[in-house]
């Protein structure tokens, strides 16, 4: 299910990039979240737990929303849906690589090579799209494919981050929280660069169902994975993100799928799922840091 809402999101910030621009995108649709989540937090009597931690779920809203919501606009604006929820997939790769380094999360052989193969295909994936020649939205295939893998590197982060330092604090208190913090962070910003022309109705719509949906309803579920599954098993989400994704654009855009970005997703899982430990080679050696 959370697949399934996350993989929609894509299509949701294309559509809203398109009129408001990349910054303003993510800052409509985690003040959107926000305002969803707020009135919950005050229903469950919350509010005194989001006073007590306000610190920390807003410094992890910029982390794992404010910051990459920004970074996915702007690729989206310059390359399709489905490469960008490819390169999304790499998110449990970098989250398996943190947690062993922070969290001291074991790291086998298995996992090593996973990490291994999975960033062969995101290089090979990559070197597709490596042109720094701005195309005809403006934007450089190059830079959008970076701006995808500095997400997934804060996507890693704040899940490390949350396992650590919000243990036991509610979901919906993370959730509210971590969008409140994403909203403030991006308000100047977007303020700035808000379009001159009002977006029209669709992208309104677009962003309204990304922020209450695909955001504020989504992360209540993901922060519950957090706390009961751990980080790299929460991540693995990401698997199914992508099928959904190119799914969507190419029933509702009418993008391309081409063998070369299938060829590289299936890299990307297979490294992905040897990088969390869904799938071991024979007798593993733990690595230890």
């Amino acid at each position: 299910m959370l697949a399934a809402i996350w993989g929609s999101s894509f299509l949701f910030m294309r559509i809203g990039a398109l009129e408001f621009g990349p910054l303003p995108t993510a800052a409509v649709r985690v003040t959107i979240a926000a305002l969803f989540l707020l009135p919950l937090v005050w229903l469950r009597g919350l509010l005194p737990e989001l006073k007590k931690h306000w610190r920390r779920t807003f410094f992890i809203g910029l982390l794992n929303s404010g910051i990459p919501f920004a970074c996915f606009s702007f690729a989206l604006l310059s390359i399709s849906t489905g490469l960008s929820a490819i390169l999304n997939a790499t998110v449990p790769m970098f989250g398996a690589l943190i947690a062993w380094a922070w969290l001291n999360d074991k790291l086998n052989a298995s996992r090593l090579l996973g990490l291994l193969i999975g960033f062969a295909g995101v290089a090979l994936l990559a070197w597709d799209k490596a042109s720094f020649k701005p195309d005809a939205s403006g934007v450089a295939p190059g830079w959008a494919v970076l701006a995808c893998l500095l997400a997934c590197v804060c996507y890693g982060i704040s899940a490390s981050y949350t396992k650590r330092y919000l243990s036991g604090l509610p979901p919906l208190v993370t959730a509210a929280g971590s969008q409140i913090g994403a909203t403030l962070g991006l308000a100047v910003p977007a303020l700035w660069l808000w379009p001159a022309r009002m977006p029209g109705t669709s992208a309104w719509l677009a962003l309204l169902a990304v922020g209450v949906v695909c955001t504020g309803l989504a992360y209540i579920v993901f922060f519950r994975l957090i706390e009961n599954a751990g980080p790299p098993r929460a991540l693995s989400v990401t698997f199914l993100v992508p099928v959904f994704a190119v799914l969507y654009g190419v029933v509702f855009l009418g993008e391309a799928v081409t063998p070369w970005m299938v060829g590289c997703a299936a890299v990307i899982v297979c490294g992905t799922a040897l990088s969390t430990g869904l799938l071991r080679l024979g007798r593993d050696h733990t690595l230890t840091r």
